[in-house]
């Protein structure tokens, strides 16, 4: 790699930085190119981005971004999971290192907060930002069908009342 790729590289990981709003760092050792592509696809099916880059360059990227704290974590072979969603890139780390032992948390941060390999699988287990959605929606979906249902329920006891002295005037 040449000195102009390491500076697009460079760049690059410092837009990524600055765009995210999580970033997840993994150590793996030993996955294979497949194993790796599983791992990317399921990043990009959720809005995130799993990225293998050299540790020096990752840490000058690094430099003057939110995520500053993360250099002391870039040793050995790691890699860089970003996602805007605060949830979407530490969902697929933990999914994918529970079916993969290759692949370890090392640890994270969200915005400003700085979270080690505990508080990442933590922030997994939490709903995304979809799930929230739909769960508000149909919390506030609720109340209106409850409401539609108290109020057609007068009309409906008096059309039984007025159904029953029907019945009765035949009767007699």
């Amino acid at each position: 790699m040449d000195r102009t790729q390491k500076e697009q590289l460079v760049s690059f990981l410092k837009e990524v930085f600055d765009d995210s709003g999580l970033v997840v760092v993994t150590q793996q050792s030993g996955l294979t190119v497949s194993e790796v592509s599983e791992l990317r696809s399921g990043a990009r099916d959720v809005g995130a981005s799993y990225k293998v880059a050299k540790n020096r360059l990752a840490k000058i990227a690094l430099d003057g971004t939110k995520f500053e704290a993360l250099k002391p974590l870039f040793t050995g072979p790691t890699a860089v999971t970003t996602s805007v969603d605060p949830i979407a890139a530490a969902k697929v780390c933990v999914e994918f290192a529970k079916k993969n032992e290759k692949l370890t948390i090392v640890g994270g941060a969200m915005g400003d907060t700085i979270l080690n390999a505990d508080g990442v699988k933590a922030l997994a287990s939490l709903p995304s930002l979809d799930e929230l959605r739909g769960k508000l929606v149909g919390l506030l979906q609720a109340p209106a069908t409850k409401v539609a249902g108290v109020t057609q329920a007068p009309a409906g006891q008096l059309a039984r009342v007025f159904g029953a002295y029907g019945s009765q005037g035949e009767a007699a």
